[in-house]
């Protein structure tokens, strides 16, 4: 007997009720993108690997997942170099192409090679799959969508202002509660600085980072692993710890970093979106936390992360300001911002709480019996007029068994099931039921839209 097929590891199936649910949540985030003048691209799955490494950390360029070239990819690598099991090496000679990590990278090398044909500030979403070589665990994949958008070519902070609301639309239209974390990575880099770890300010980020996942302990451990001493360890802790409202961490902060020119700018740029905010009525909560550090290198500016309040899982969305991006791509001096939606995690939250309306994942709105030749040629006709009223309209393809045909429309789950037969095309009607309430009645095709509309 042939072995079971199976699928890799962090990858999913998604049946046509799992699908119905993931499209309402793209429709629901693009029709927000659309709301606030974002316009679609799309880019390749594949990527030049040159275009993605060093772009994420060192931790980043563990994740990327390499595609061997094509060919006798083995042609131009030596029997000593095999030998020699160096994989950094011969990996970069065995492969020239990488799955997208994220879509920020490739947006900015899209921006690049596209400059003459785009009007700046460019604001652009991308609603596409990513790839990442980590280890699967719940509410993690290795190949998960994300929906992103990005504003470049205006240093401006209302950009920011916008991104925050637009995250707060989406998860008010979602009804999911949640926390809107904000950081700025020169606060960060003025904490580095006032602890006298200046040139360590991404190997403190990388460990802080991960606060909330190991605890404040093992946080210490790995700054010290890293080589940070243990005095500027110590001066770390009252910092990252701060509590109170935004605005009493901001003027605890402001005497802090009091020394540091950097430091002062990320707090000044902090205060200004905090304070546009609070004049929007944003309906979550937006929080000023100091340990969010987004351990990617690109990050310059305002940082942001979301948090489900209702659900333990990992952050369901995340992004913020990265000035030198495209610099790497030989187009300095352009500033970016965006934010990423989670929209495998957003899935698993709305499932969670139960939170998709009916309307979202019922497919068919209509199901015709199947009786016979004449009376699936009357049931076209019918079926012509629903479908150009917008009504989900189907009709069995075979005259099978009633109760065949009713336990396919049942485990449809569809609300509507119509039966035609002599009597009905001699009299112009439709015999009705209502699954839900098990009401059978006679209509016309008039009174059958109605009934359904």
């Amino acid at each position: 007997m042939a072995a079971k097929p199976g699928i890799p590891k962090g990858t999913r199936d998604f049946s046509p009720v799992e699908m119905a649910k993931r499209n309402y949540i793209f429709d629901t985030i693009r029709e927000v993108f659309h709301l606030f003048g974002f316009q679609q691209i799309e880019t390749p799955s594949m990527e030049n690997l040159s275009t993605l490494m060093g772009k994420y950390g060192e931790e980043g360029d563990k994740l990327l997942f390499k595609v061997l070239n094509s060919g006798d990819c083995f042609a131009h690598i030596s029997d000593e170099e095999l030998v020699t099991r160096d994989h950094v090496k011969l990996g970069n000679k065995l492969c020239e192409k990488g799955l997208r990590y994220d879509l920020t990278v490739p947006f900015a090398r899209y921006v690049v090679m596209h400059r003459e044909e785009l009007s700046f500030p460019f604001k652009r979403f991308q609603i596409q799959p990513v790839w990442r070589a980590d280890r699967p665990q719940k509410g993690r994949y290795r190949e998960f969508y994300q929906c992103d958008a990005d504003v470049v070519g205006s240093d401006s902070l209302l950009n920011e202002v916008d991104l925050v609301q637009m995250i707060d639309r989406v998860f008010r239209r979602f009804g999911v509660r949640v926390c809107i974390k904000i950081n700025n990575r020169k606060i960060l880099s003025g904490i580095a600085e006032i602890i006298g770890e200046a040139e360590r300010i991404v190997d403190i980020t990388v460990a802080i980072d991960k606060l909330d996942k190991i605890g404040l302990d093992n946080v210490n451990a790995e700054l010290a692993e890293k080589g940070i001493p243990q005095e500027a360890i110590e001066k770390l802790q009252p910092i990252i710890l701060l509590n109170g409202s935004n605005s009493e961490k901001l003027s605890q902060l402001k005497d802090i970093l009091a020394g540091s020119e950097i430091g002062q700018k990320g707090v000044e740029e902090t205060e200004f979106i905090l304070n546009a905010v609070s004049a929007l009525h944003i309906q979550n909560e937006v929080e000023l936390d100091l340990t969010l550090a987004r351990g990617l290198n690109y990050y310059t500016g305002a940082i942001f992360e979301v948090k489900a309040l209702d659900v333990e899982i990992g952050s369901i969305s995340g992004g913020g300001r990265y000035d030198n991006l495209t610099g790497v791509f030989g187009m300095p001096g352009v500033s970016g911002v965006g934010i990423s939606f989670g929209a495998d995690r957003i899935y698993d939250v709305l499932n969670q709480l139960d939170l998709y309306p009916k309307d979202a994942v019922n497919t068919t709105q209509v199901f015709f019996v199947n009786f016979g030749e004449k009376e699936a040629a009357y049931c076209l006709q019918v079926l012509l007029k629903l479908r150009e009223n917008g009504i989900r309209a189907e009709l069995y393809p075979d005259s099978a068994k009633m109760k065949k045909q009713m336990t396919y429309a049942n485990n449809k789950n569809i609300p509507f099931v119509v039966m035609v037969g002599e009597n009905e095309m001699n009299e112009g009607k439709l015999s009705v039921k209502n699954m839900t309430t098990g009401e059978q009645q006679t209509v016309t095709v008039d009174g059958l839209l109605e009934l359904v509309q």
